[in-house]
């Protein structure tokens, strides 16, 4: 019997969504794909009839059609790059400042509105799982839950040290600074069973949330942190629900975050196997991002540029999601 057949999977909520989940990324390349070949079809046609009444305005509608197309292929054909093990689930993104104090915080906060931009243009949904402000501006850490199709793989390319180089606001003396963020992509995992967790290997602490959000923050300890003893790998979370919400999704994190250890470790030896000997460590930018003395956007890993640093801030990634992918692919960058 296949499984969305099994009158059981209704009866485990959870199980019944991550089904449902997988069934919708199946069929949703396949829907994009006829609705693709229904639109080259009518363009066909409507080019024969601009060319029998020579009508300018058809033939600039089949123009435009024949771009809206291409830019779909190119879409479909960016997804067919996303074979990862986890790369159609929901993603957590955690960004955190680097050396430079009050101008490196507020680059974590141009970040985090960069990714939100482009998570916005998506049609993805954004919520914000812990946060921790800055002294005098910006913020020093963030961490927001990322859901859509394929979230986690458009966004791990995106991990690693952003660089920005830019004329300090916070510089009475107007000089240009260098200032460096982490960004960290990890999977969301659905399923207790995937990462196995002792309780007793847990400590629990509950505390009251900070930052905007309402009469609900500051009066109840419903912000939640969990330290997983034998790794130290801390989580947090106080997105202002209730309690047990605010532990589910830091157990969330904390699977994601074991996870990610348990391959890291893995790759890392069968890189000890090979003699391989390189790592990737803080302060190895994967982007820079330079607003003065010109501007320019560069990717050090795909060598990727785009002289608009102010389009690339509203949420231009793309180009170099797309040019990672295809290299990671081994195709053309």
């Amino acid at each position: 019997m296949k499984e969305t057949e099994s009158p059981d999977i209704w009866l485990d909520q959870r199980r019944a969504q991550e089904v449902g989940r997988r069934l919708k990324t199946l069929q949703s390349p396949i829907e994009l794909v006829t609705k693709l070949l229904g639109d080259v079809e009518d363009l066909l046609v409507l080019d024969e009839l601009a060319a029998a009444e020579d009508d300018e305005a058809a033939h600039a509608e089949v123009a435009a059609g024949a771009a809206r197309a291409a830019e779909e292929v190119s879409r479909l054909e960016l997804r067919e790059l996303l074979r990862g093990k986890y790369d159609t689930a929901d993603a957590i993104v955690s960004l955190h400042a680097g050396a430079g104090g009050t101008e490196a915080q507020d680059w974590v906060q141009m970040l985090w509105r960069m990714y939100q931009r482009w998570a916005e243009e998506r049609g993805f949904q954004v919520e914000v799982l812990d946060i921790l402000p800055g002294e005098d501006a910006g913020v020093k850490s963030v961490a927001v839950e990322v859901r859509g199709e394929y979230a986690y793989g458009y966004l791990r390319p995106e991990k690693g040290v952003h660089r920005l180089v830019r004329i300090s606001p916070f510089d009475a003396s107007g000089r240009r600074h260098t200032s460096f963020a982490s960004v960290d992509v990890l999977p969301v995992m659905e399923g207790d069973a995937l990462i196995e967790i002792d309780p007793e290997d847990l400590r629990v602490d509950t505390f009251r949330s900070g930052g905007a959000g309402g009469q609900h923050v500051n009066k109840t300890e419903s912000a939640v942190r969990i330290t997983h003893m034998p790794t130290g790998i801390v989580v947090a979370c106080q997105n202002e629900r209730s309690q047990h919400s605010n532990r589910e999704t830091a157990m969330r994190m904390l699977r994601a975050k074991l996870l990610e250890r348990k391959e890291e470790e893995e790759r890392q030896e069968v890189a000890q196997l090979r003699g391989d000997q390189g790592a990737i460590a803080w302060g190895n930018q994967i982007r820079s991002y330079v607003f003065q003395p010109y501007t320019l956007v560069k990717d050090h890993r795909t060598g990727t540029e785009i002289g608009n640093v102010q389009a690339v801030m509203d949420g231009e990634l793309d180009p170099f999601i797309e040019a990672y992918l295809r290299k990671q692919a081994g195709g053309a960058p």
